[in-house]
Parts: structure tokens; sequence; C-alpha cells
């Protein structure tokens, strides 16, 4: 579904991601994790064009980002893609986020949208919550909206970047239990992420970046067990001594 072919990223003469090389099956949950500064966001936002790269190239269910002129809406309405801030529409409800891209985009009717929308609600236990707006839900709540209005344009796979980072402690099992779900549906995910129990619990691999490379990509069986760099043994370490 994802392939990542020696890709590289430089702001300036500053270095972001060197070489950086892994694929992502169809139905695979890949968690991508490492230090603050490693490049991991960067690298998921490169797999939808929110970043681009100067070498390699990352292909997405057959579609090349470095082609030229590739059509970047197009195959950004088919990866769906949850961030650390939530990113909702704060003057629109919760039934206009989820609608107007579908509505714009896909072309679908504002009855076939809010229909789907309230399926996607329903999903994420947020039914209730259709005519409020963003500002009067909890971080928690609208970080679950953020996901069903990704899920809304039927993605083909869904990219998160820490999606519980901004998250009070008591509101992060709320999301990771949507991601679950998702993940036991079998949708093609990569996330960046630090809950290494989520890791644990649904990954079937681990990406470990450290200064804008791809240090280890293995098995979540092998990373956990015995990493093979000393880098991610530290990190483990660090991480897990708790």
């Amino acid at each position: 579904m994802i392939e990542i072919k020696k890709v590289g990223k430089h702001y300036g003469h500053f270095q972001v991601l060197s070489d950086c090389t892994t694929a992502v099956a169809q139905g695979e949950v890949v968690v991508v994790c490492g230090p603050s500064g490693s490049g991991k966001s960067t690298l998921i936002k490169c797999v939808n064009g929110l970043e681009p790269f100067q070498s390699g190239d990352i292909v997405v269910d057959g579609t090349s980002l470095a082609a030229p002129g590739i059509d970047l809406p197009r195959l950004r309405a088919r990866v769906g893609m949850v961030f650390q801030h939530f990113e909702l529409f704060p003057h629109m409800s919760i039934m206009e986020n989820l609608s107007i891209a579908q509505r714009k985009v896909l072309g679908r009717s504002a009855d076939e949208a809010r229909e789907r929308g309230l399926k996607l609600l329903d999903r994420v236990g947020l039914r209730t919550q259709a005519e409020k707006y963003p500002g009067q839900l909890s971080g928690g709540q609208q970080q679950r909206v953020a996901i069903a209005r990704a899920l809304a344009m039927d993605p083909i796979c869904m990219l998160f970047d820490e999606p519980t980072s901004a998250l009070d402690p008591e509101m992060i099992n709320e999301v990771l239990d949507v991601m679950v779900e998702l993940a036991r549906d079998g949708m093609t995910m990569m996330c960046v992420t630090h809950e290494m129990g989520f890791a644990r619990r649904v990954a079937h691999r681990v990406i470990f970046m450290d200064q804008g490379r791809i240090v280890e990509d293995a098995a979540k069986e092998d990373f956990f067990g015995t990493p093979r760099s000393e880098r991610a043994q530290l990190f483990l370490s660090k991480i897990l001594r708790h």
C-alpha cells in the first residue's frame, strides 16, 4: 500500500530525512517511534505530500509522489491524516466538520454526507455531539471527531501524527480504543506515537528513527524483545522504565 524508497529531505543544509526506505502492506499497522527531532512526523507527512522531499520516491497504492504533475488533493482525499492538535474548523459544528470535504471533494449530497457522518460518530461514540462545536468538546472527543472526519473520506490508509500527545492522560485511552478498533478492522495504518502499549497491542511492525534515519524496522516481538541497535535499546530503557 505504501512504499518509501530512499527518501531524503533537507531544509537548506539541515538534513531532516536520510535514505529512508520501508513499506507498509495492505492491512498492516506500523508504529513509528524515536526521540524528538528524529524525523518521524516529517516522514509520514511526506507520505501524503504535506511535506515535499528532495530525493527518492514514495508510492501510495501505485501512485508515485515524485511523478511530475501528481494530483496531490486527489491523493490526500484517499489518505486519511489525523494530527496532534485535531485541526477541526472551530466555527463549524461537528457534523459540518464531517460533511464539508465529503460534499466538496467527493461530490456527495448533503443528506449522503450527513448519513455517513452520523454512522462514523456512532462508531467513535459521539453521535449525541453532532450539533455541538469543537470548543464544546474535550480534547479526547475532538480527536475522535478528527478520526471520524478522516474516515468519512473512505481512505485507503490512515496516518496518525502523535494523536494522543496533546491530550490529558485520562483522554488518551478513548482515542487509542478507536485506533485499536480500526486496526482490528484491517485498516492500513502508519502511527507516529510514544504509546508503546498501543504498539505492543496492535502493531505488526515498529520503525525506530534517529537523526533522520530508520535505525530499526522490525516485527514488534523482535523490537520489544531484543532491539538490534544500542540507540533503540537506550530509547526503550527510558520510556519503559516505569
